[in-house]
């Protein structure tokens, strides 16, 4: 283990040392998203009965930004480390695949929590929302952060240049993530928006964070757990193949 400690704290060191732009600017972009949308559609959106709109939108803003920063922590820092040459002093040390994995991966779990946990804090003042469930709360934060790790894990394997990186979070994580829920319940949606709601795994993340604040929630929580579950496996299984072959790192 002492090679997955290492690397990890070395990635830990690497987004605490931009924690202005890595954490704190996050929190304040969510806090725009809050005031904008809460003031804009208070009166006018009426998801869960007695919730006021902005208490519903907490959760999701929480989430969206949780994981956003975990995708980017992982993929950022292997996109660069190619770019800049560097990857090869990582990948000459006696590593095996789940060690370098778990720590790109745990590392970016880390920023997505500490993010949310910036957030929360700071929404708690202007929106104290109860919190129902405190363990749902957890058990998908943690979900969501390694599955967005690894699918940075992923990305950034996959991705030679930083702008087939940028092309893969603007055009995948971040619809993706907008179109979840955050903003509304999939309930208000027509049929045939619903049933494509239900293809989006983000969606499964948000609304079993949301289900530990209100007890409520479109889907089912334990359906959401087994579907962030299988996607983590796949996306854990596929990563850990390309890591034992070298795809697109040893060339």
């Amino acid at each position: 283990m002492t090679g997955f400690r290492t690397l990890l704290a070395k990635e830990i060191r690497r987004f605490q040392r931009v924690s202005v732009q890595t954490v704190i600017a996050p929190v304040v972009t969510a806090l725009l998203y809050l005031v904008v949308f809460a003031q804009a559609l208070e009166d006018r959106v009426n998801v869960y009965d007695g919730v006021p709109y902005r208490d519903f939108l907490v959760p999701g803003l929480v989430m969206m930004s949780l994981l956003q920063n975990a995708f980017a922590n992982s993929s950022s820092s292997l996109v660069q480390s190619k770019v800049v040459g560097n990857l090869v002093f990582v990948l000459l040390p006696p590593f095996s695949p789940l060690e370098f994995f778990g720590a790109y991966v745990v590392a970016a779990a880390v920023r997505g929590l500490a993010v949310a946990a910036g957030i929360l804090a700071v929404t708690s003042v202007l929106v104290p929302i109860p919190v129902a469930h405190p363990a749902w709360v957890v058990l998908f934060a943690l979900a969501g952060g390694l599955i967005l790790g690894a699918l940075g894990v992923l990305a950034g394997i996959w991705c030679e240049k930083i702008d087939q990186l940028a092309a893969v979070q603007n055009f995948l994580i971040v619809p993706a993530t907008f179109l979840s829920g955050v903003f509304y319940s999939i309930g208000t949606l027509p049929p045939f928006w619903q049933a494509v709601s239900h293809l989006n795994p983000f969606l499964y993340m948000i609304d079993g964070f949301r289900h530990g604040f209100f007890g409520r929630s479109d889907i089912d929580p334990v359906v959401s757990l087994a579907v962030v579950g299988l996607f983590l496996a796949v996306f854990t299984g596929v990563a850990l193949a390309w890591l034992r072959t070298g795809y697109r790192l040893r060339h």
